[in-house]
């Protein structure tokens, strides 16, 4: 310890005027003292150094500099080196600079004292984090590179987070325009156990903005003209920030016109002028418009824009009963789904019409004080129940074929050509099958022929008929199913008080249940084929009653010997018949014998 003592008092012998250096020489380092004389040089020793102890943060001198260390004095017994990283932030080091640094150990294994500048910055930081937080004062920061969700800072030396919601009082976009700048911040959060610093720019922005957003809603009124900068865009409408203060614009007051998105018109960090609609100091809600600044279209309309006048224009919207055709931003007109075709049958107006389709309408009604429109396309074309060659192209007797478009309890409404409807009865579908309805012989979308029965062209009335394709063969059944005659059936459904039959033909015939007695007492059940002797023929009603049972009871002679009584012209057609039938007499006579022939063997 002397001799290092004495090498320390060597390298600063001038501030050791009196000090004896011949006695020194003489009697060597350490000899020929007395021990008073050792005690006195070991105290003028001891005064010559600092007192310090380990991590304590002192000042330190910069003695030397080189490009791998700093030699630092701390008044110590020995100076301390410190690697020249620690000095980033001080590229313009030299000698005779003072810096804090952290005293680490006295002396390590070689004696050498050991200090950091690193950790007196890190402990000196967090002193002065905790102290800003306290107090709330402001502290630079430097931005060193952007995070998930803001940016990292630099407080000298440590690391702070900045969230990206603290940047700034309005929404930032781009993080990299802060990186390797400076800016002033507050501490809002430590977190000691994780050694987390939370700053925030946004709260001097804050202070900064209170009294003016005070002036601003002190001097707010309703028609108020401000001009504002888009802040954020929703589907609902556009946040506008007044300096200090945001107010709502809605969608529907961005403009007259019709407006899907608002950043069809407006971009975020766009400059608008906007009015005051209205204002509620209690929850300062600020609602603008900016359509406002405008006169409203209807107002602007050519004045000889009237009922029947012909506009151009563009679908905007489609609903179920109609469209709507913009004829300029803020003016449109409905076209209901009846005014779209003549046609008697309404349909989807998409089948129509589509968004974004330009098209003529002519003017049906207006109201410019309520400001609503109705429009036709239909009229813009001829109706068809007004052409010239109506009468002569659908007379009476001629053919046809349309498509089905709807169908109802008493017959279906055939389309003959656009605007053209007739209706055909369930009753004019078949000659031969009983139809309850129509939907049991067509359906919607079917192409049926048809011939036309009557035209009223005045009331635009057409009907039709799909059986008079083919002649009534009810005239030939007359003689085939006279009353008396015997026929094979089947049963093919079974009521409360009768039976359905099945006719040669493909006709239908009834009986009553008590008339399904069998010879051997059963009843036909449905699916049972018998012979039948035919009681009952109506022409007009098309109706056919027969009976199984009064073809082997016996009463079969009394069904005909009444039948001639009660006409004998109808007895002579039975036996023989000159009238014309659907198809070959001959045949039909030979089938009829065929028929006969058993009963007349028994």
């Amino acid at each position: 310890m002397y001799k290092r003592a004495i090498y320390q008092i060597l390298m600063t012998n001038q501030e050791f005027p009196e000090f004896d250096w011949e006695r020194v020489s003489k009697k060597g380092i350490g000899g020929g003292y007395s021990a008073a004389e050792k005690e006195e040089l070991a105290k003028t020793y001891e005064e010559t150094l600092n007192v310090i102890q380990e991590k304590d943060v002192v000042i330190a001198t910069v003695v030397g500099v080189s490009d791998r260390e700093v030699l630092l004095n701390i008044g110590f017994k020995s100076d301390g080196i410190v690697s020249r990283s620690e000095f980033r932030d001080l590229p313009n080091l030299k000698a005779g600079d003072t810096v804090e640094v952290f005293i680490e150990k006295q002396e390590d294994a070689l004696g050498q004292l050991v200090i950091s500048r690193k950790k007196a910055r890190i402990l000196t930081a967090w002193s002065n984090i905790e102290k800003a937080f306290e107090e709330d004062t402001i502290m630079n920061a430097f931005v060193k590179r952007r995070t998930k969700g803001g940016l990292i800072v630099d407080i000298h030396g440590i690391e702070a987070f900045l969230p990206g919601s603290q940047i700034d009082v309005k929404p930032i976009r781009d993080f990299d325009v802060f990186v390797n700048k400076e800016m002033e911040v507050k501490v809002v959060k430590i977190n000691h156990a994780n050694d987390n610093v939370v700053v925030s720019h946004k709260v001097l922005i804050e202070k900064d903005l209170e009294k003016q957003r005070q002036q601003i809603l002190t001097n707010l009124d309703k028609g108020q003209v401000l001009e504002g900068v888009v802040k954020n865009i929703t589907n609902f409408g556009v946040f506008i920030d007044l300096g200090g203060v945001d107010g709502l614009l809605h969608i529907t007051d961005i403009s007259w016109g019709r407006v899907n998105h608002p950043n069809e018109i407006l971009n975020l960090d766009d400059k608008i002028n906007v009015v005051v609609l209205d204002f509620d100091e209690d929850k300062k809600r600020i609602s603008l418009g900016m359509k406002q600044l405008e006169a409203h279209p209807w107002d602007s309309l050519a004045a000889d824009l009237e009922v029947g006048s012909t506009v151009k224009g563009k679908i905007v919207n489609i609903a179920d009963y109609g469209a709507f055709l913009e004829i300029k931003p803020g003016v449109e007109g409905l076209i209901h789904v009846s005014e779209m075709s003549w046609s008697q049958h309404l349909r989807n107006p998409s089948d129509f019409l589509q968004i974004g389709d330009e098209i003529e309408a002519k003017v049906l009604t207006m109201d410019k004080e309520e400001r609503k429109m109705s429009l036709g396309i239909k009229q813009l074309t001829e109706d068809p129940w007004t052409k010239q060659d109506l009468l002569s192209k659908y007379a009476v007797g001629t053919d046809h074929k349309g498509t089905v478009r709807n169908l109802t309890n008493f017959g279906l409404f055939l389309e003959l050509e656009e605007g053209i409807d007739g209706l055909v009865h369930v009753s004019d579908l078949s000659w031969t099958k009983k139809i309850k309805h129509p939907s049991d012989f067509v359906k919607i979308g079917d192409e049926l022929e048809v011939k036309v029965l009557e035209l009223d062209g005045e009331n635009r009335r057409l009907a039709l008929s799909h059986k008079h394709l083919e002649e009534n063969p009810w005239d030939a059944f007359e003689d085939t199913f006279a009353v008396g005659t015997t026929h094979e059936c089947t049963v093919i459904s079974k009521a409360d008080k009768g039976v359905n039959l099945e006719l040669p033909y493909g006709i239908e015939g009834t009986a009553l249940l008590k008339q399904l007695s069998k010879e051997d007492g059963s009843l036909a059940e449905v699916g049972d084929k018998l012979p039948f002797i035919v009681t009952e023929f109506n022409k007009e009603e098309r109706r056919i009653v027969l009976s199984h049972t009064k073809t082997w009871d016996g009463s079969e002679e009394e069904v005909v010997a009444k039948k001639k009584k009660s006409s004998p012209k109808a007895a002579a057609s039975s036996q023989s018949s000159e009238k014309a039938t659907l198809g070959d007499l001959d045949a039909l006579a030979a089938l009829k014998a065929e028929m006969e022939a058993p009963k007349k063997k028994k």
